[in-house]
């Protein structure tokens, strides 16, 4: 399972709609949220996707939408008596941001809580997934972040080991695990019933950015692009200004990119009863484009190679 919940879907300024920037992923049971806006804890509640299996915050930039959150989610994990630790990742400043933290509220949760720096261009190497930390383009240090799978295994051909002599059952097994099987003296390798391994899934977020050649790279072929798009494209010099993308040049770097779907989010608060300009814009590009919506949960299917 590869789910998205879209928790806060805001710009900087939080509307009765949207929250501020909130994104959690549930990859098979492990929560890994990005960015932690004020009222994330509530709206994981309002979503139903727990909190006690996140096992990790990966923070853009330190923009108050983006972090106000994180005090409020951690008291509550810690009155619901979470043991497990959880790791906060961030800008070069994460470490100075949990101290003065805890400095402030006199309070530390007894879970443990660690803080790991991030530099563009660093990897977080999990079993079989990586998290790429991405430069990006706002007004203070910031990063977005690609999840990325491992390949899996090629597909098992049935005829072809029944064709070479491999009865089902148990061999078949032992050959989808890897090893060579021996019949009538004949030896079987793998390679010679599986196919090539198969991509797993990538997603891409990028935070707050004007567009940037890190992210488009770093999209190549991602199955789901979640950018930035805070305005529509009349205020692009608006847009530029303050460092964010309007919807459609978020559409012309995810069809460059040639991603399968794009997620538009962090969107200014004049859109907040009409986001119509926002996807028309992007439309024009990118067919494949979707309104992200506070509470909205998206499935991130294997593709079918």
């Amino acid at each position: 399972m590869l789910r998205i919940t879209f928790l806060g879907t805001a710009g900087s300024k939080p509307t009765p709609n949207r929250n501020p920037s909130a994104i959690l992923i549930n990859r098979d049971g492990e929560l890994m949220l990005f960015d932690c806006g004020e009222g994330t804890q509530q709206q994981m509640m309002r979503a139903k996707t727990g909190m006690m299996a996140l096992s990790s915050i990966f923070i853009t930039h330190f923009h108050a939408d983006h972090i106000l959150g994180i005090p409020g989610l951690i008291q509550t994990m810690a009155f619901q008596r979470r043991k497990e630790p959880l790791t906060i990742y961030g800008p070069y400043e994460i470490e100075e941001f949990t101290e003065h933290l805890f400095a402030l509220s006199y309070r530390k949760p007894k879970f443990e809580i660690n803080t790991i720096r991030l530099r563009a261009g660093d990897v977080i190497k999990k079993k079989d997934y990586a998290i790429h930390a991405i430069k990006t383009q706002h007004s203070v240090p910031s990063l977005g972040y690609a999840l990325i799978e491992n390949k899996r295994k090629g597909r098992f051909n049935v005829d072809a080991a029944l064709n070479a002599g491999i009865p089902k059952g148990y061999l078949f097994s032992r050959l989808q695990q890897g090893e060579t099987v021996t019949v009538n003296g004949k030896s079987v390798h793998p390679d010679e019933v599986i196919g090539p391994p198969r991509p797993g899934r990538t997603i891409v977020y990028s935070g707050d950015t004007l567009p940037c050649k890190e992210i488009l790279n770093a999209s190549k072929n991602a199955d789901v692009l979640i950018h930035d798009a805070t305005l529509a494209s009349d205020l692009i010099d608006w847009a530029n200004e303050t460092m964010h993308t309007t919807a459609k040049d978020a559409a012309i770097l995810a069809k460059d990119a040639g991603v399968r779907s794009l997620i538009l989010t962090h969107f200014s608060s004049r859109y907040d009863n009409d986001t119509t300009p926002l996807l028309n814009d992007a439309k024009q590009i990118f067919k494949n484009a979707i309104v992200s919506e506070d509470l909205m949960e998206i499935e991130v299917p294997y593709r079918d190679e």
